[in-house]
């Protein structure tokens, strides 16, 4: 069965003619107008929009995600410029959201649905890995399902608990998925239309405190070489990223410990130390060859992480780095994450989430020579 849902307002009747050519007046106006300030949810918006756009099989649904847009705002807009068979509110149950998307997927269409917050997701989770992550498998490739999880996840933003989970390490144990992490406002675009695209099922983790955050981008370029395939150096499956070179160590981290570990570096180079900064952006797949590359060069490396050490992410990322770099190690890989609590009230977030003085205080345990 294919999908019948098109794009444009006249079939579906919900948008007037006039709101499209405004639509696409606006995109015409923001590809010339070159680099401009741009945050991460804009340019997760654009991103959406641009997929809708260009593909009548991809739908957005969740909750509030229609005329509200989304708590975050992510999907502003969208209801208004496709109607609400393109993008709409559901039920609060998150395990029928995702069992929704899962039927829609097997019939042709590429469902984005978002979880609202991290720990929301949670009851969803037996959708996900029962049935989202082993689907293809089940079927011997039969069945596909191409489908976006979009979870807002992480702290920073002062919330309290089950708001700001950090829960990536439970979908990259999950085999038969794909999680992908955005640090920058150009990855967000980028990533966001790469996942969509992607035959496979996507777990997009986005750094709630990083929304808000501004980059000079062109999404008119990153629309155009995405529409002509014409990415080749910057796609982001499986590629980590250089995010800042270095010579003495290298610290490795994704999504919204990115911007701290780049702030320990500017801090360590006051110092005269030279921290290399690896931004992971796909957790799974993961790069092992870029992030290998760095610490052989360095020698030295630290993990850093928000969500909780044991058994985590960062677990995964020291291993394989002491596997593949032991005999070039001056010293053993540190971490810096979130501690094994419960996420505390949010007049103590300060004190979980790993900052700037615990991470140099990591560097400076490396075991450096005097």
């Amino acid at each position: 069965m294919s999908p019948t849902i098109t794009t444009s307002s006249e079939a579906n009747g919900n948008v007037s003619a006039a709101t499209a050519r405004a639509a696409a007046s606006a995109a015409a106006s923001a590809e010339a107008a070159g680099p401009q300030p741009v945050t991460m949810a804009k340019a997760l918006n654009t991103a959406l929009a641009d997929a809708m756009h260009a593909d009548s099989s991809v739908l957005v649904f969740g909750e509030d995600v229609g005329m509200l847009g989304g708590v975050f705002r992510i999907t502003d807009g969208l209801t208004a410029t496709f109607g609400e068979q393109r993008c709409f509110d559901t039920p609060l149950a998150e395990s029928g959201i995702v069992g929704m998307a899962v039927g829609m997927a097997i019939n042709g269409m590429r469902p984005v649905i978002e979880m609202q917050f991290d720990a929301f997701a949670y009851p969803a989770f037996e959708q996900i890995v029962s049935h989202v992550a082993k689907m293809h498998n089940r079927t011997r490739g039969a069945v596909k399902l191409p489908m976006v999880i979009r979870i807002p996840y992480g702290g920073g933003i002062g919330g309290v608990e089950h708001h700001c989970d950090s829960s990536e390490s439970y979908y990259a144990h999950t085999a038969g998925l794909k999680v992908y992490t955005p640090a920058t406002v150009a990855d967000g675009y980028r990533m966001l239309r790469e996942a969509i695209d992607s035959d496979d099922p996507v777990v997009f983790m986005e750094p709630k405190k990083m929304y808000w955050t501004k980059d000079s981008v062109d999404l008119g370029e990153l629309r155009r070489l995405h529409t002509e395939g014409t990415t080749a150096g910057l796609g982001s499956e499986g590629r980590a990223a250089v995010a800042r070179p270095g010579t003495d160590a290298t610290l490795i981290a994704y999504g919204p410990s990115v911007p701290t570990a780049l702030a320990a570096a500017e801090a360590a180079a006051l110092e005269g130390r030279s921290l290399e900064v690896i931004d992971v952006r796909t957790i799974v797949p993961f790069d092992d060859d870029t992030v290998c590359e760095s610490v052989r060069k360095t020698g030295r490396a630290v993990v850093i992480a928000e969500a909780h050490g044991f058994a985590s992410v960062s677990s995964e990322i020291v291993a394989r780095v002491q596997e593949r770099c032991f005999h070039y190690l001056a010293a053993p890989i540190r971490r810096v994450t979130g501690f094994d609590i419960p996420y505390p009230a949010p007049k103590l977030e300060k004190y979980y989430l790993p900052g700037v003085d615990r991470i140099l205080d990591a560097v400076d345990d490396l075991q450096w020579e005097n």
